[in-house]
């Protein structure tokens, strides 16, 4: 669903006719995004009733293509980044909460996964002038004279994306961001084995400023380094989080099984504890820190299982609870439900499951679901709705669910399509369009707004569904 015009991003150190674009296409040039949706009518006449499209059921057809219906989002936008970024993170700004609004102004960070080491960058963004998608349809009776007004609102309508980049050699793993007072900090996990704190200050004052910009790349984008940095994992990893309730607090996990804590020192540096929490077998594949206690942190692996620690004990008896057998192979991600005492858990055999804190140590969910057809590559909680959570697959979909659905026994009884059948009901909305869907973050300030990164590019919507 294309929004309003074509956005456009300042390369660094180049003339404004060479900008590259992050370009929004027009729905026929457009992969499929959407809900369920049903099959276009050709011309020749149907032969049966009309069947409802369900993603990942059956493929299209030689011929066949999906088209997007623009009444599904309140909003969408593409970018395009030049190398494609497999983790970004959202930076918390001081434009106010729960913004509405449009159009909307948002700050990311991300980082790249370019061809050769030497050619990654770190990226701190400002997508700004984000409209709301345009559901007028035109009116064939207009005139001409309607004409140049339109492509005067289109113009001003463009979305925007201004771009520093921080040479950074290796590839970006994870990146994740969080405040440290009032210093906007990112913890940066790299293809090389370490794992790197940056200030991230100059960097959104240039994106801020065209005259900060410009000076920033001539002066500062070659000399911006880490303030801190730490080797000890001996093997890179792509798992970390920042604690919500200690700020300066950071676990980070490897492909080793090891997992070490951060604690923030005075003077802007980190003490790393050299002990490791051991208990996985098995690469660590991502960390989730309690929303409500500061001492509290989950983890899931490779081995097919999901801890709970407790940093006050010694990091040899500080897994306090473990689902040994959460999944059939690898859990990818988790994420900790700011609410409810709630995990929602994503693997590699494209199953979610919903686990309930209370009930643990049984070792068994409470809600699984089946509707992604490949592995599960990210997972999120809404950041203020305790029942709706996104998720995105290998199979190039992005789900959104609402745990507070319940099946309709009479609708259910009317429904003459199998394959509606078989749909969860907590199935809000499926989103597709993108090429290997890597990570995806609901904006905490903007409501309703996911982001999501994939090699073809960043995607930012809003569905009418959330």
């Amino acid at each position: 669903m294309s929004g309003t015009g074509e956005a456009t991003w300042r390369s660094p150190g180049k003339d404004e006719e060479e900008d590259e674009g992050m370009e929004e296409s027009d729905s026929e040039d457009e992969d499929d995004e959407g809900d369920i949706m049903e099959e276009e009518e050709g011309d020749e006449k149907d032969k049966g009733p009309r069947r409802v499209y369900v993603p990942g059921m059956e493929p299209l057809k030689e011929g066949e293509e999906l088209v997007m219906d623009q009444e599904a989002y309140v909003l969408y936008h593409q970018a395009q980044t030049g190398a494609p970024c497999l983790s970004f993170d959202v930076i918390r700004d001081t434009l106010g909460e729960n913004r509405a609004d449009y159009p909307l102004t948002m700050f990311l960070c991300a980082g790249t996964q370019a061809d050769t080491a030497q050619a990654n960058r770190m990226l701190v963004m400002k997508m700004y002038n984000l409209h709301r998608t345009s559901k007028e349809k035109k009116d064939d009776s207009d005139s001409e004279s309607s004409d140049s007004g339109e492509e005067e609102d289109e113009e001003e309508n463009k979305p925007q994306l201004e771009l520093a980049m921080v040479p950074h050699y290796g590839g970006i793993n994870r990146i994740r961001a969080s405040t440290m007072g009032d210093v906007p900090v990112a913890a940066v996990w790299s293809e090389k084995g370490q794992v790197e704190i940056y200030d991230l200050r100059k960097q959104l004052e240039a994106v801020s400023d065209s005259q900060t910009l410009t000076a920033f790349l001539k002066e500062e984008q070659a000399k911006i380094k880490p303030v801190f940095s730490f080797s000890g994992h001996m093997t890179e990893g792509f798992s970390m989080d920042w604690s919500p309730k200690a700020a300066g607090r950071l676990v980070t996990g490897d492909c080793s099984k090891n997992i070490h804590l951060w604690n923030p020192r005075e003077g802007g540096t980190w003490h790393v504890d050299q002990r490791p929490f051991t208990g996985h077998t098995k690469s660590v594949e991502d960390l989730q820190w309690s929303p409500t206690e500061a001492t509290v942190f989950a983890s899931c692996s490779v081995d097919a299982s999901i801890r709970i620690w407790d940093i006050r004990a010694a990091p040899n008896k500080a897994c306090m609870l473990t689902a040994s057998q959460a999944h059939d192979s690898d859990v990818n991600v988790i994420s900790w439900n700011r609410q409810e005492p709630f995990i929602v858990s994503g693997g590699d055999d494209g199953v979610l499951k919903i686990w309930d804190l209370r009930q643990f140590q049984k070792g068994v969910s409470v809600a699984k679901f089946k509707q992604h057809t490949g592995p599960i590559t990210s997972v999120e909680w809404h950041p203020t709705d305790s029942g709706v959570f996104a998720a995105s697959g290998a199979d190039d979909q992005i789900t959104q669910w609402d745990l507070a659905v319940e099946r309709d026994q009479d609708q259910e009884e009317e429904t003459e399509d199998p394959a509606l059948a078989g749909i969860p009901p907590q199935l809000l909305f499926v989103h597709q369009g993108e090429k290997d869907i890597k990570e995806l973050h609901w904006h905490h300030q903007c409501p309703g707004i996911v982001i999501s990164t994939a090699l073809s590019g960043f995607n930012v919507f809003r569905t009418i569904s959330v």
